[in-house]
């Protein structure tokens, strides 16, 4: 049974609805109507800054034409820097807010898609193996919003191109919704990081892609249980691991919160580095509300290692930058779990923003580490 909701919308023949996809779990909207190239985009945007959505009729490249001209307006009011008077964590959650108001205003531009995820408009693309990666089959028409019908289109070449991991020696191909192994500098933290004696198992605790497990497995560890809680994430390390030829065995995958069951000598995590609040099913990925799963990951550990074994926490310090996690706190967690500090491997980020300094979180991308904290029982 299709649990989607239904979005509604009425025109000269009267009441129409379909399916609604959102994956940002945007409610249907309450005020449709159907636009075309006729639009200009002025009025387009007034209309979308009311709330009101314009379900397209036109030329699909006109639609995106529409849609450069809706960003373009949205620039032109440049974004509110962080004042003096603001901490750290004030100027986040603002920028938070400013990124939550423009997903609003450019989500209000919606395409049609057939039961096959056909778009029915002129010169549309042919999105339906994007859709079908991201949604799974359908039966039915839907309606989607055009921004994530080109997130869609460009996961979907993400997926297929796939991303070199110098540790691998190989490409890495992240699905939608799962966290892309873009930043090389924790893969490699795991590449260099001593390995405990025993190397006859291990557990990669949210395992996503899979990349950390992979990486375990070519360093000559005979056996590693990835576990996840997502399907797609799960899918997509089963898809990774079996071009890699890692697939049982070495790398066997398991669907569950956190451990497996039973003990390893090394258990290595990944989890999201910011404690917030996601906006959207996807950004499960980048934020971990009130650190939660950084927080089991510790608490846990304990229990999972094996007698002389250690656990691999692999994490960045944006947070203490953002003042959103002091250091004391998680040095805190680590020492209420019964665990000690062994070692810390650190590395400083290599991606863009670390460089760009109109970014509005500049100043602490620009000081962020990201560290393996080689963690064992106190």
């Amino acid at each position: 049974m299709n649990t989607l909701p239904r979005l509604h919308w009425a025109d000269d023949n009267g009441t129409h609805d379909a399916l609604w996809r959102s994956e940002a779990a945007v409610p249907p909207h309450a005020r449709v109507v159907l636009a075309d190239d006729r639009l200009p985009a002025d009025r387009a945007y007034k209309l979308a800054c009311e709330g009101t959505a314009l379900l397209w009729q036109g030329d699909f490249q006109n639609a995106r034409h529409l849609l450069q001209a809706l960003t373009r307006r949205l620039d032109r009011k440049p974004a509110r820097r962080p004042s003096a008077a603001m901490s750290p964590a004030q100027a986040f959650h603002a920028h938070r807010q400013q990124q939550g108001h423009r997903a609003r205003i450019l989500g209000m531009v919606l395409i049609p898609l057939d039961a096959d995820y056909s778009v029915p408009l002129r010169r549309a693309p042919d999105v339906r193996q994007a859709c079908l990666e991201a949604y799974g089959p359908a039966s039915e028409p839907s309606v989607v919003s055009l921004r994530e019908l080109l997130s869609l289109i460009g996961a979907h070449e993400w997926r297929k191109k796939g991303v070199e991991v110098a540790a691998l020696h190989a490409r890495i191909h992240p699905h939608y919704g799962v966290f892309s192994p873009l930043r090389g500098e924790y893969i490699d933290l795991v590449a260099q990081a001593p390995l405990p004696t025993d190397t006859s198992i291990a557990f990669d605790i949210g395992t996503g892609s899979g990349v950390l497990a992979a990486v375990l497995a070519r360093r000559g560890v005979a056996h590693i249980i990835g576990t996840d809680q997502s399907d797609r994430a799960l899918a997509c390390a089963r898809d990774n691991l079996s071009r890699l030829k890692l697939l049982e065995p070495p790398v066997t995958l398991l669907k569950t919160d956190l451990f497996p069951p039973g003990q390893a000598p090394l258990i290595v995590c990944n989890p999201p580095w910011v404690p917030a609040r996601p906006s959207s099913p996807i950004e499960y990925a980048v934020y971990d509300p009130d650190s939660a799963m950084l927080r089991g990951f510790l608490q846990g550990l304990k229990a999972h290692h094996s007698p002389g074994g250690e656990g691999w926490l692999i994490l960045s310090d944006l947070a203490e930058h953002l003042g959103l996690r002091s250091r004391d706190t998680l040095l805190g967690w680590i020492e209420a779990a019964g665990l000690r500090v062994i070692d810390r491997l650190d590395a400083r980020p290599r991606h863009p923003k670390a460089q760009d300094p109109h970014d509005p979180l500049h100043r602490a991308r620009a000081a962020e580490v990201t560290s393996l904290w080689r963690l064992a029982s106190a």
